[in-house]
């Protein structure tokens, strides 16, 4: 049950709501529960989170348009920082704030799903794996 409440917490903390894993990680830490599990648990359901922005992003672009909330110049705009930046952005995906919108912008923008889902693996484990060395 505990790795299933982190996972959970990783996976909305993901989204779009404001909310963190990493108290709930460093608690699990200092339980004493597997190391291993715990940053297994955290980083794919802190991934499949950014994986929920992306789809949103990609399957949300044309409602968004539709009802005035996303403007073809904004596109064109992240689509240019996205061009420039490609997916070393993608790698700040585990910061508080602007993190998940990057990961809902690579949807919007179409960016290749392979891609995304390593760089952004990598980003939260990097972050759960430093946070967790921290703590032993």
């Amino acid at each position: 049950m505990i790795y299933l409440t982190l996972f959970f917490s990783a996976l909305i903390s993901a989204t779009l709501f404001p909310m963190g894993s990493e108290a709930v990680l460093v608690y699990d830490i200092k339980q004493g529960y597997n190391l291993y599990l715990l940053l297994l648990f955290a980083t794919v359901g802190n991934v499949l989170g950014s994986l929920i922005n992306y789809i949103l992003g990609l399957k949300g672009e044309e409602y968004l348009e539709r009802k005035g909330h996303l403007k073809k110049e904004k596109i064109e705009k992240y689509k240019i920082f996205f061009d420039k930046y490609g997916g070393y952005s993608l790698l700040l995906s585990w910061v508080p704030i602007i993190g998940d919108p990057i990961t809902f912008i690579a949807g919007i923008l179409k960016y290749d799903w392979k891609k995304f889902l390593f760089i952004v693996t990598v980003a939260k484990f990097g972050r759960y794996l430093f946070l967790a060395l921290l703590i032993v």
